[in-house]
Parts: structure tokens; sequence; C-alpha cells
């Protein structure tokens, strides 16, 4: 994610004026807090700060990120969780919630928050490097049928999205890959360009650099269809016809209990800013992909995505 392209968006986003939401009796009467469940400077910090910034259009209290990262995300959603449920401390919802639950590593489920809105989605891609022999996914799974664990796949780490997005295409298609972890996508993309490992699943933003560069070749994607450029000429699964639609995803909630006028005003200001063309373009120009939801819809989606995660898990060995 370039800076000077954030920061121009940003910008951009201030520029344009938007008509306000409607009030919720007196809120918000004063600033609200976005909680980050990660470090600073990743996809998904990136991402809380272009709304806080863009919902300023609408919203006549600042939005203050601030970032609480730590156990996959758990310590700034549990702290969101706790919080009390006036609306004046929200939470970025990101895919580890439907995941880590079931691996023990926080108590916080989906059922403990009222979704606001998704607003973004990027789906799993599965790449090797520019020299690799496999030239497509047929590929790189038929040199993976011959021996399990033939083709050596990187992670972000174990239990990760990324990790059980792999398990995922070995359920589907029946191949079984040496899984290799790493602390984070960024040092698997390393790993991958080092020739350490043969294969590794990430998002469109984690790759992206390496692919502009000519570095990496992208074999296939697990979106529902194809992407934009320079994404646009690789295969989906479903278009091999493996039933395989999985990525990442961030949004926003608010603590179980919040008024529901307070969860219809904030779910008002998350559409209207969502549909802000600055808005997506700065989302597109940090690789991220616009995906909205509305609350209900985002609140069965992680529901989904949770039943669908402690399915998988029972099916994948977690190394401790």
């Amino acid at each position: 994610m370039n800076t000077r392209n954030i920061l121009g968006a940003i910008a951009a986003i201030a520029a344009t004026l938007w008509s306000p939401v409607a009030p919720a009796a007196d809120y918000p009467s004063r600033p609200i807090e976005i909680v980050v469940p990660s470090s600073a400077g990743g996809g998904t910090d990136v991402m809380a700060r272009l709304f806080a910034e863009a919902a300023k259009k609408s919203v006549p209290q600042p939005f203050v990120v601030t970032n609480k990262p730590g156990a996959g995300g758990g310590i700034g959603m549990t702290e969101v969780q706790r919080a009390p449920a006036d609306g004046y401390k929200i939470g970025v919802l990101i895919s580890e919630l439907a995941i880590i639950p079931h691996l023990g590593m926080t108590k916080v489920t989906t059922a403990d928050f009222i979704a606001v809105a998704r607003l973004n989605g990027d789906p799993g891609l599965i790449a090797v490097r520019a020299d690799s022999p496999w030239q497509s996914i047929d590929d790189l799974l038929a040199a993976a049928r011959k021996q399990d664990g033939a083709v050596s796949m990187g992670n972000a780490g174990t239990g990760t999205i990324w990790h059980l997005a792999a398990a995922a295409v070995e359920q589907k298609t029946r191949v079984r890959f040496n899984h290799v972890p790493y602390q984070g996508a960024a040092p698997s993309v390393l790993a991958l360009a080092g020739g350490h490992v043969d294969a590794i699943v990430v998002s469109p933003a984690e790759i992206g650099s390496h692919v502009a560069a000519g570095k990496v070749r992208v074999l296939v994607s697990m979106a529902e269809g194809r992407l934009a450029a320079p994404y646009d000429k690789v295969a989906t699964f479903k278009e091999k016809g493996v039933d395989l639609v999985l990525g990442t995803w961030r949004g926003l909630g608010v603590p179980a209990g919040t008024p529901p006028e307070v969860v219809r005003y904030l779910r008002e200001a998350a559409r209207k800013t969502s549909e802000d063309p600055a808005f997506r373009e700065a989302l597109t120009k940090a690789n991220l992909q616009p995906a909205y939801m509305d609350g209900e819809q985002f609140q069965a989606f992680m529901n989904s995505q949770s039943t669908y995660f402690k399915s998988l898990l029972a099916t994948v060995e977690i190394k401790k």
C-alpha cells in the first residue's frame, strides 16, 4: 500500500461534501472511537482510517481510530465487546472473529456484537514465483496429487484465514499440501520470492507489488467472480468447477445491547459512507476490495462464517 496514494485518497475524500445522517436523539454528542484489532499500517488499519475520514461528511462528531493488536484480533474485539453499549466505542470486526473462538484463543464470538456493516472483502489467491513450472492451478493440483506434501504451501500462520483457505482447497480438491506457517502474510510472500516455499495463499493487497514487478504469478482466485486488473486474467476456482469462495473480510460492529436507535444511526452512516465514490476509490487505491453488506446481511454472514470455520477446523490439524 503506497503511503502517498493513501494520503491522497484521504484528501480526496475530505474535499467532497455529503449530507448528514439524521440524529438519533442526542447521539453522537462526543467523538466515537473505532478500535482496530491489528497493528497500524495494515489493511484493517488503513480501511478504518479511510472510513473515519469519509464519515466526516455525514457524522457531526469525529471517529477516532485506536489500534489494539494481539491474539489474532481477539484483544481488540474483546475490548469492544466489554465496552459500554452506548455507541461510543465501535469495533472493526475481522474474519478471525469467525475462527479464533474455535481455536480457544478468545471467548468472544459473533453473537457478542451487533453488526453495523461490512465494508471490505478480499478473496484468497494462490500464487507461485514467476519462474515456477506451474502455469495454472491445474498444474499445481496435479503435482500435489502425485504425492501428499509434494507442494509446500506458505501461509500467514497456523490457524489464520490463509492457512484455513489452503485447508479448504485440500478439502475441495482432495490433495494434501505441506503447510508452512509464517508470522504474517508479508513474511510468507518473502519466503515465496526467496524460493523457500512452492506457493502461498494471500490477498490481492498483500502481493500486488510483486505481481506488478513480474516476480509472482497468480494461479487462481477464491473470489465469486473475476477481479479487476491486474487480476482480470486470473481464473476463479468456480470457473474450474470447484465450489470455493473464501477470503478475509472487515466491517464494523458494536457490543450486543447497544440501543436500536444508535445502531440505526451507525448503519445509515456506514451505508452513506460506503456509497461515497471517493471512499470506494480510496479503498481500491489501497488494494482493498469494496464489499458492502448492510447490518442484517453482515450479521447473518458472520454467523455462517463461524459455522463454516468450526466445521472446517474439525478436519484440520492445528499444531500447537
